[in-house]
């Protein structure tokens, strides 16, 4: 293992001294570990509910809280990131989370559980603080391949959360995926001690001032609002799929077991291969072509979820080609707002990521409530109406151009 980098300033060009392979994969590692606490309770929020006494309508929002916590993390930890020496920052942030981990797995009640899961998804958030670390050291031709290479660990990160905690949920119980991942937390917190890179930014101002600037950066960055409107449907109909295909495969006429539901879940893991790909294809200047690709598949992909009423196939194929949009959208957007300003590079990608995850709770909120309501059909007609708007924005937007 080779030694850290280090720097002083912004390592933006092409001269800066490169991450060794070892620390890339590192990042790649912890990204997608701290990006999977947002991502355990969603195919168990049954399991969790029957456990703690929940009522069945209200199971989705424990997906919900943790998408908060992580939204609040990106507004109030993430543009810290400009100011402050970002290696130390990211191992304080996930030894929190670490410790957040194990109060997840021993609560006791439902006030306790909503607490630290909101506490987890705060902590998780030290994942985008490593995002824009690694943009940070590679040189602007190669940024889309560099942070295309730790997306995939993020993104692998969030798809293997499924399946893995649908698989320990039937062999030990619930709890025992977020022991798991306080382990491996603690574990990369001291791997990073050694191999993360320190960056100190140049860039100085007072918190208040820091935080402030998010709304104005929505709203004088059009490229940044676009992409970050453009991912927030994509991430609600994430949300509203792979919340409640996990519950109708549970009930009849399914009847699965959590294991079984392991498996379904372990083909969106396919997902992520379009990571790499998206990095390369907005390296090469189509941007737009690879973003109309995703939005488009998406919306095909709800489309199809339709048949899933009675068809494990039609929800197997629909989660499969949904992941693959979503995650190819959210690369391509990343190295859009990575390109507009890198001194301010962890704001942008703050609101970047707070707006879509914002999208995402709320899908996920409305899951449970329209299943009851309105079963299957009326689940896949509103993750197909996000995408679908989306894509509608997109051609209003970029369509001409």
């Amino acid at each position: 293992m080779g030694p850290a980098v280090t720097a002083t300033s912004f390592p933006d060009t092409a001269a800066a001294p490169a991450l060794s392979r070892a620390t890339t994969i590192l990042m790649a590692v912890a990204a997608g570990v701290l990006a999977a606490n947002l991502y355990y309770a969603q195919p168990v929020v049954a399991l969790i509910g029957a456990d703690l006494g929940m009522s069945v309508a209200a199971e989705s929002t424990i997906v919900t809280a943790s998408q908060i916590g992580y939204a609040l993390g990106l507004v109030l930890l993430v543009p810290l990131g400009d100011v402050l020496e970002n290696r130390r920052l990211i191992l304080a942030t996930m030894s929190a989370a670490a410790i957040g981990l194990v109060g997840l797995a021993f609560a006791p009640n439902i006030a306790v559980l909503y607490a630290m899961t909101l506490a987890v998804g705060i902590a998780s958030a030290a994942a985008q603080m490593i995002v824009p670390l690694a943009a940070s050291f590679a040189p602007p031709e190669r940024r889309g391949k560099v942070v295309g290479e730790v997306m995939t660990g993020l993104l692998g990160g969030i798809l293997i959360a499924r399946p893995l905690s649908s698989f320990l949920a039937g062999l030990m119980g619930w709890r025992a995926i977020f022991a798991v991942s306080a382990v491996a937390v603690a574990g990369l917190t001291l791997a990073g001690l050694r191999l993360f890179p320190t960056r100190r930014p140049v860039h100085r101002a007072r918190y208040g001032e820091l935080i402030a600037s998010l709304g104005r950066l929505f709203v004088t960055q059009p490229v940044l609002r676009r992409r970050a409107l453009y991912h927030a449907a994509m991430f609600a109909a994430f949300g509203i799929f792979w919340t409640g295909a996990p519950i109708v495969l549970l009930r009849e006429p399914f009847s699965l077991s959590p294991q079984w539901v392991a498996l379904f879940t372990l083909g969106g893991v396919l997902g992520v291969f379009a990571a790499p790909v998206a990095g390369r294809l907005a390296d090469g200047g189509h941007s737009r072509a690879g973003t109309l690709a995703a939005i488009a598949l998406a919306a095909s992909a709800m489309a199809l979820a339709f048949a899933g009423a009675r068809s494990f196939t039609a929800l197997l194929i629909a989660g499969i080609l949904l992941d693959l949009g979503v995650q190819a959208n959210l690369v391509i957007g990343q190295r859009e707002i990575f390109q507009l300003d890198d001194t301010i590079r962890n704001r942008l990608n703050a609101v970047y990521m707070t707006t879509f995850f914002l999208g995402g709770a709320l899908g996920s909120s409305l899951t449970s409530p329209v299943l009851e309501r309105f079963g299957w059909h009326g689940v896949a007609a509103m993750a197909f109406a996000f995408p679908a708007a989306a894509l509608l924005y997109f051609l209003a937007a970029e369509g001409r151009r």
